[in-house]
């Protein structure tokens, strides 16, 4: 059996103001040109195909057009991510099983796998922790927990058949990198789940980190087909070309077309505009650091004259502290939604939330979380 793992597409999304669609229309190509080229026998979707629960009408025609050309080639599974509204992803879902696009949205069906060839595919759509806690009569509400009982659900099913078990999930598992561009999942401070969970699965196909990494050498992410934040700058994007023969497991990666390349620059604005050294990265999508003692006037648009493509500015007089050389949105991106709420607490207040208020804090960010989830 061979598959093709990919994930995290997030179709609508733009990159610092630059509409991305072009881009990730050529995705779609590259993918489905792979698939015929490769005789792939199943592509797995692990999640996070929009990047908002209510996607623009291009985002939507776009996923329209991949699943019907990838339908004509091959079988299809495609999970919910936690930016997807899996009730609208799912809408169709059983009907589309008879085209070979297999959605996956609702928890409840994790135990029922998708059959292709020699392998059962099961599906775990992202599981928001308080939605599985009462139906599946969990003693904690945590990732871990729900992660454990869709595995000991799938377990169960796998038992009873000859076919190999292949699992897709959307989670944060340890031993992976996470960029600045994924949403945060944490709940009561943890949002890893450990990878040893996926135990008897001949393969998991993981989505929500934006890297490919290997976790193991049987539980992988993808990674997202472009990116989408300056962290991403040394990764490359792709998919995994998965083949499953006499019980062992061979990966090979595919790199994906990018748009542009990026690259991040810091420096005095004189030696930024005059260094030959930076000839290699004027067709990048550049974020600039600027360690002039004072902001130059007139400073991005005498840089750009150079880098045409700088998209993000930051100061950092010093020039030796970390913070000062990242834009307010870049610090606070790597931080909780709780965290950031605290830290106001703390700054009207005069002193750190108290236990109580960041209980209350925390509740109030997981009623919201729930309400996007049933949305």
């Amino acid at each position: 059996m061979r598959f093709l793992h990919t994930s995290d597409w997030h179709l609508g999304r733009s990159f610092h103001r630059e509409d991305l669609l072009a881009a990730q229309a050529a995705f779609v190509d590259h993918l489905v040109a792979t698939v015929a080229a490769e005789r792939v026998d199943c592509v797995l979707i692990s999640g996070d195909v929009y990047d908002r629960a209510l996607p623009p009408v291009d985002a939507v025609r776009l996923c329209d057009e991949a699943l019907r050309r990838l339908a004509a080639l091959t079988r299809v599974v495609l999970i919910a991510g936690n930016h997807d509204s899996a009730r609208r992803l799912g809408f169709g879902a059983e009907l589309m099983d008879d085209a070979g696009v297999h959605i996956r949205t609702d928890f409840a069906r994790v135990g029922e796998p998708v059959l292709i060839g020699d392998a059962a595919v099961y599906g775990i759509p992202y599981l928001e922790p308080e939605l599985v806690r009462h139906p599946w009569d969990l003693d904690e509400r945590s990732h871990a927990a729900a992660l454990t009982e869709a595995m000991r659900r799938i377990r169960a099913d796998a038992a009873g058949r000859a076919e190999r078990p292949v699992v897709l999930a959307h989670a944060f598992v340890t031993g992976g990198a996470a960029s600045e561009s994924e949403r945060d999942i944490s709940v009561g401070g943890s949002s890893q789940v450990a990878a040893s969970v996926f135990e008897g699965a001949a393969y998991a196909a993981l989505g929500h980190l934006h890297g490919a990494w290997s976790v193991t050498g049987r539980v992988r992410y993808s990674g997202s087909p472009l990116a989408y934040s300056f962290s991403e700058a040394g990764h490359v994007k792709g998919s995994w070309l998965v083949d499953l023969r006499d019980g062992e497991v061979a990966a090979e990666f595919v790199e994906a077309p990018v748009p542009r390349r990026l690259a991040r620059l810091k420096g005095r604005i004189d030696d930024l505009l005059t260094d030959a050294s930076h000839e290699a990265v004027e067709d990048h999508w550049l974020q600039i650091t600027l360690t002039d003692p004072r902001r130059p006037s007139a400073a991005m648009e005498r840089l750009r004259r150079r880098f045409p493509h700088t998209l993000v500015l930051g100061f950092d007089p010093a020039g030796g502290g970390t913070d000062g050389a990242r834009t307010w949105s870049d610090r606070v991106r790597e931080r909780s939604a709780p965290d950031i709420a605290g830290d106001f607490v703390a700054e009207v207040t005069d002193g750190p939330a108290t236990a109580a208020e960041r209980a209350l804090l925390d509740e109030a960010f997981e009623q919201c979380r729930r309400k996007e989830a049933l949305a």
